[in-house]
């Protein structure tokens, strides 16, 4: 079986304006003329599903295991080693995977890389995912809020960013993310399920960062070394990597490139905290439709040298 990655042009060879491999590289060559190396790394969540007797999908989990449960509360051991090997027989390095929170729910991590190569890892991964659930007879559901009540499904987004003297510019890019982020809510959050997600079981809310603290939109992991970085939790699996990733590369370089600093860092479990805190807090777009009227709105996103706007009709 062989799988192809390919840019798309019209017959006379012209490329495809919305081309999103495209777009991304546009960004990457972009980074690269100001300076700056970006490097991602993507951390999915799935469920997984049985099948009836009809071989149909059902929402009955595979299991009841919790966070970092193992066999034999957890029976997605065999399904996540064999979608590592297959991944592993095609290329990619994941790093670790687990039980997540919910019940029937997962989650597999990758190596970080460069951009293109990450997004295209990004796609191979959600089609292993489901050809390796479905040998074993399971189906396997990304999207964002499969089951009410339950944890949602993210795709976390980590990111490092260094100048061309090899100084890290992490701190400086999510800047310019936090004060991008509502403009680009609708490309990281594309459906009406991805705000049912946004809010509950440790999917953050408001544009908020903080170091090693699940509730904010953006944590800094406890990582040293090659594994510093920024990781920003409110996309889902529904989002397209390639436009996510290029829109973040261009916010953080604006962020970079302007001078921007973080906001005082909200040390705080914002799940835990009372009303009278989170209701100064600004706050991600609530719905698709408000998300939407944001990004139509945004300058910045028509100043893009790609139309942005069009990826959202």
């Amino acid at each position: 079986v062989v799988r192809m990655f390919c840019d798309i042009r019209y017959p006379d060879g012209t490329p495809f304006e919305r081309d999103s491999r495209k777009i991304l590289l546009n960004a990457t060559k972009y980074a690269e003329k100001k300076g700056y190396t970006v490097k991602f790394g993507t951390e999915f969540e799935f469920y997984l599903f049985k099948l009836d007797e009809n071989g149909d999908p059902t929402n009955i989990p595979f299991d009841n295991a919790g966070y970092m449960d193992v066999a034999p509360e957890d029976k997605g051991e065999n399904v996540r080693r064999d979608i590592c090997l297959t991944l592993l027989d095609m290329g990619i390095l994941p790093e670790c995977s687990h039980h997540e929170e919910g019940p029937g729910q997962n989650e597999i991590d990758f190596r970080y890389g460069d951009a293109l190569p990450s997004a295209d890892n990004a796609v191979n991964f959600i089609s292993v995912v489901k050809t390796a659930a479905l040998r074993n007879g399971l189906y396997a559901n990304f999207s964002p809020k499969p089951l009410a009540g339950k944890s949602g499904n993210g795709m976390h987004i980590n990111i490092s960013v260094k100048n061309e003297a090899g100084e890290d510019c992490t701190l400086g890019f999510m800047a310019g993310i936090l004060a991008r982020v509502k403009e680009l809510t609708a490309f990281l959050n594309p459906t009406e399920e991805s705000y049912f997600r946004l809010g509950e079981q440790k999917a953050p809310k408001y544009v908020t960062w903080s170091r090693e603290n699940r509730s904010q939109l953006i944590r800094i992991p406890a990582a040293k070394g090659e594994y510093k970085r920024m990781e920003l939790r409110s996309p889902d699996p529904t989002a397209n990597p390639y436009i996510a990733f290029a829109l973040l590369i261009y916010a953080g370089i604006d962020g970079l490139e302007s001078g921007l600093t973080p906001p005082t860092p909200v040390n705080v479990n914002l799940f835990a905290a009372d009303e009278e805190f989170t209701d100064k807090l600004d706050k991600l777009p609530g719905s698709l439709t408000e998300a939407k009227e944001i990004a139509a709105r945004s300058e910045w996103l028509a100043s893009l040298p790609f139309d942005a706007a069009a990826m959202l009709k």
